[in-house]
């Protein structure tokens, strides 16, 4: 593969750069056009590559693209998830280049989406490529391509429901996610799921003079922010009652197993500029990050923000709030304790609204499989050193919808590193990643 990489190399990144300059923001709704072209351009690419097959499925949402290639119906069959969509691209002010103008600059394609996922889908369909052309398949390959991920994948459990049998499959390759570092390759054996909910907190019926009301009565702010400041106790605990009913503890021996990976504390302070870590008392920042649920406030807003003073009393305030969960947590229970608990703190004098937004479960594999170990093998041979396991702190939560549908599991070859900044501005993906990656995606299919 490494040679076909160097003979190709200019091709791949030339259709690469086709790919990532189609606008394909899945939550706008004035980029609907883009999903398609970018949809069509993938089925292209497939069929170019060697797909016997491959088409562009409607759903309720974003199109879905579908492709395969059927040696022999007695071999096993590995199907490709991932996705085309993208993140929106603000504060766009931040970015050194167009996030749809495609630039490498030290050693990195910088883009919008060339890490998540369009550069990652990408080396599943060129590894496919190669087998085809050098006559090396050994598996019958499919390829899902969706358009929603990064809204929730809010049509794709329907529709894969829906085409069961077109998705059969014993194993799901997928390459969504992140290594430790260059030098210290992991492969994921799980990730956690999400609850995400909207809350608005209303108080008087207008906007008030803060001089003429301000002490007389709640000011929605105010409760929303002494209620959030409840949700989390001084040892980081959450205190939503039945939180962590369902949430596994895991064996001291496993947890020496994942804490395998090398961590420094002080690069890992530096890299963000922050003084001290903070999280669940009695757990690694590993841990937390991992194998332990969390909560977050990830936007807050209400009154005057513009520029200079406003002495009002706002009637409302909002906040956005996600939950990390680990497997065997249930993304609508943990939802429904949310809200039953934020309304039985809320104060008198507040009326309290909470909106569940997507959602999705998490989802743990064991190191054991042989799905696993083909790509501990492969990416070792790669990288001249073995592959760490790892746990995901992020979700992707159509997998376990995936996971249970098609009743198998999903193996997590991901290639990105937490310098890509993925979801922020100035995302770029390693060539030398890039590489590596179709070099062990081609490999996996030798072991396995």
């Amino acid at each position: 593969m490494k040679q076909y990489i160097a003979e190709n190399q200019e091709r791949f990144l030339n259709e690469l750069f086709e790919v990532l300059r189609i606008p394909s923001i899945s939550s706008s709704s004035e980029h609907k056009p883009d999903m398609y072209r970018c949809a069509e351009k993938l089925k292209s690419l497939l069929l170019e590559a060697g797909a016997e097959r491959a088409e562009v499925y409607e759903t309720t949402g974003h199109p879905v693209v579908y492709g395969e290639k059927i040696v022999d119906p007695s071999w096993k069959t590995i199907l490709i998830y991932g996705h085309y969509d993208v993140q929106p691209v603000d504060p766009i002010e931040l970015w050194h280049s167009a996030p749809f103008e495609p630039e490498i600059r030290n050693g990195a394609i910088y883009a919008r989406g060339a890490n998540d996922d369009k550069g990652q889908a990408f080396m599943h369909i060129k590894a496919f490529e190669y087998l085809v052309r050098k006559g090396l398949m050994r598996h019958n390959i499919k390829f899902i391509l969706e358009g929603e991920e990064e809204i929730g994948s809010p049509s794709l459990a329907q529709w894969a429901k829906d085409h069961k049998d077109l998705l059969a499959c014993d194993i799901m390759l997928v390459s969504d996610t992140t290594m430790i570092g260059e030098n210290t390759p992991s492969i994921n054996c799980g990730m956690r799921g999400l609850a995400y909910v909207e809350v608005e907190v209303t108080g008087p019926n207008k906007d008030l003079h803060s001089g003429h009301y301000g002490g007389a009565v709640v000011n929605p702010i105010n409760a929303l922010c002494s209620m959030i400041d409840q949700l989390i106790d001084e040892n980081g605990r959450i205190t939503v009652k039945g939180f962590y009913d369902d949430v596994v503890e895991l064996s001291q021996a496993d947890r020496e197993q994942l804490g395998r990976a090398p961590f420094d504390m002080e690069e890992y302070k530096e890299f963000l500029d922050i003084d001290d870590v903070n999280g669940e008392a009695g757990y690694t920042t590993q841990e937390r990050t991992g194998i332990r649920p969390c909560l977050d406030v990830n936007g807050i807003w209400g009154g005057f923000t513009g520029e200079g003073a406003k002495t009002v009393l706002p009637s409302k305030a909002h906040a956005k709030i996600s939950m990390r969960l680990v497997p065997n947590q249930n993304c609508e229970t943990i939802a429904r304790l949310f809200e039953e608990h934020f309304l039985s703190i809320a104060p008198k004098g507040v009326r309290v609204k909470v909106t569940p937004h997507h959602g999705g479960n998490g989802f743990l594999i064991p190191i054991s499989s042989p799905a696993y170990q083909a790509a501990s093998r492969a990416i070792g041979e790669v990288y001249g050193i073995e592959p760490v396991p790892s746990r995901g702190g992020g979700s992707i939560p159509i997998l376990a919808d995936l996971q249970q549908i098609l009743n198998v599991d999903p193996l997590l070859m991901g290639f990105g590193l937490e310098r890509d900044t993925i979801h922020s501005p100035n995302e770029s993906y390693l060539l030398s990643q890039f590489y590596k990656g179709m070099e062990s995606i081609a490999l996996f299919y030798r072991y396995f």
